[in-house]
């Protein structure tokens, strides 16, 4: 297919482009295979460039022979172009909701997409699994590769790490009785007291109680001599109960003697799309008292969700650093609220995480390799007027709630909140192939590695790199406790009030903390200087008999 084909006006002049928080601007709307580029001679003018990927939803509307076209972007942006003639503005939204909806990942623009800047180090190759396996494990786990094929587990890396003592055939065994073939395999290992995080999806222990002793096995294997272990389900008992009456289920006391289960219900995707877009409109009615605008931002639920996870993240971190027991965490699948718990409890216990590269690391073990969906979750957004398949903002939640930590704890944050921002929008819509696909497999099946640049190339450049620090970082070694108390939890402005609010005076507020800070560290290097030069001033007057000792 050639992408001529799909654009029946290329170019319109005289357009008139109004976006938020931005005077209005004229110019040439062109309109590209992957991009809709609005060109001013005025001086100083910006240019709008904008991935078709990266538009949610088009509203259309003339008057007379003029054409309204709004806009709406998948990052909550929303752009009014006013285009002259009935037929080009027809033209243009045909093609751009042809375009931003292509079935064939490989005309993605990923694909076509080359960088800039100099690619110093390859992102596909940042965080290869045997590397993070001797960072982050303990010597009672292995890697296996079980999975090399996808087919004991399609939604599994090919290398995960298990107990020692556990061979293939019992991972398989125990993938076989896990809903998606996903058996427990260790998210993150405790080194402080040797307890660990493992993940799953749901038995399938079935309204007759199947059993499966490989599974059993391969859980006892985790625990140490003496100790037990939680089980923290994520969804209520009446709904893991009607999942048993379905083939699914909970792992029986009888059969797991060592684990104890707590429910502690996080609402599933599909009732997460409707609270964003409750929140997304809230955020963008201008009309709205103080009263009706908190009203609805109450209605949403939204901030109710983020402290649900937060409350369960902080669960599995106690069990983890205070009783010194390991826990597994799952709902059914295991790929949505199971991933937003295991990587939010090492928010909290690993200083590592809190780093830029630890935090990438995270992203990468947690949610690409663990087999998020992303292209299923992240395929449209809050202005999408589409009826639902599969798309909910899982993601988006879980970067909410590292939010709320750094703004609890913001000295212990090595990267700042624009990096929080930069993840969400390439989520959604990116030139990097990093967030495409569902799961590896996917990833494999198109040559993503070879084809696509990855975000963490981008990221980890020198030159980008500064911008997403934290002038306020100092290092943390220790566990950090976030409150979830609701006047500890705020609405994150940063991001759903971006495109409403001006944040010039904010922005230029941390320019100056950073430029305190920069300051601070010349002087702090100066005296450390002068105290060198004066010890050794001392010691030589000393050895000169001209200060007594």
């Amino acid at each position: 297919m050639e992408f001529v084909e799909l654009i029946k006006t290329p170019k319109v002049d005289g357009v008139v482009l109004h976006r938020p928080l931005c005077p209005r601007i004229e110019g040439t709307l062109c309109v590209t295979g992957h991009h809709l580029i609005l060109s001013s001679r005025q001086k100083n003018a910006e240019e709008l460039w904008l991935l078709h990927s990266g538009v949610d939803s088009i509203e259309k509307k003339f008057v007379g022979s003029m054409g309204y076209l709004t806009v709406k972007c998948k990052d909550f942006r929303v752009i009014r172009l006013d285009i002259p003639g009935m037929e080009e503005c027809l033209n243009i939204a045909s093609s751009i909701e042809v375009l931003s909806s292509l079935d064939t990942i490989t005309l993605t623009y990923p694909f076509f997409f080359r960088p800039m800047f100099d690619v110093i180090e390859d992102g596909w190759q940042a965080f290869p699994p045997e590397t993070e396996f001797g960072r982050l494990s303990g010597e009672d786990w292995r890697i296996s590769y079980v999975n090399k094929d996808y087919k004991v587990c399609p939604s599994y890396p090919s290398a995960v790490v298990v107990p020692k003592s556990i061979d293939d055939n019992t991972l398989t065994k125990s993938g076989a009785f896990r809903q998606g073939g996903r058996f427990p395999v260790l998210s993150y290992f405790h080194a402080a007291n040797d307890t660990s995080i493992l993940r799953s999806s749901q038995p399938l222990t079935g309204p007759n109680g199947r059993r499966c002793k490989a599974d059993e096995q391969l859980l006892n294997a985790t625990l140490r001599p003496g100790k037990r272990g939680y089980i923290i389900d994520t969804r209520s008992p009446n709904v893991a109960a009607n999942a048993k009456a379905r083939g699914g289920g909970v792992e029986p006391e009888v059969h797991y003697p060592q684990w104890r289960r707590i429910h502690k219900p996080i609402e599933r995707w599909n009732a997460l799309q409707d609270s964003l877009v409750r929140l997304v409109e809230a955020c963008q009615d201008p009309n709205s008292s103080m009263d009706k605008w908190l009203s609805k931002l109450e209605a949403s639920n939204w901030l109710t969700h983020v402290k649900d996870i937060l409350t369960t993240a902080c669960l599995a971190a106690q069990c983890i650093d205070r009783e010194g027991a390991s826990v597994l965490v799952h709902g059914s699948e295991g790929i949505d609220t199971t991933l937003q718990v295991t990587s939010l409890t090492q928010i909290i216990l690993n200083p590592d995480c809190r780093t830029v590269r630890g935090f990438e690391a995270l992203v990468e073990r947690e949610w690409l390799q663990a087999g998020h969906p992303f292209a299923d979750r992240c395929a449209k957004s809050a202005h999408s007027t589409s009826k639902q398949k599969f798309e909910a903002p899982v993601f988006l939640l879980f970067i909410d709630c590292v939010l709320q930590v750094y703004q609890q704890f913001p000295c212990s944050f090595e990267f700042n909140e624009q990096f929080l921002v930069l993840l969400f929008e390439h989520s959604y819509a990116s030139q990097f192939g990093t967030f495409l696909c569902n799961n590896e497999w996917d990833r494999k099946k198109v040559k993503l590695q070879t084809k696509t640049v990855s975000l963490w190339s981008y990221v980890n450049s020198p030159e980008m790199l500064r911008t997403y620090l934290n002038p306020l970082y100092e290092p943390n070694n220790g566990v950090v406790w976030p409150s979830v108390a609701p006047q500890s939890l705020q609405l994150w402005s940063g991001l759903f009030l971006r495109w409403e609010t001006n944040k010039s005076a904010e922005d230029a507020a941390w320019q100056e903390v950073i430029h305190i800070r920069h300051h601070n560290k010349e002087l702090k290097s100066k005296a450390t200087k002068l105290r060198r030069q004066l010890e050794e001033l001392q010691r030589e007057a000393r050895d000169a008999n001209i200060l007594e000792e």
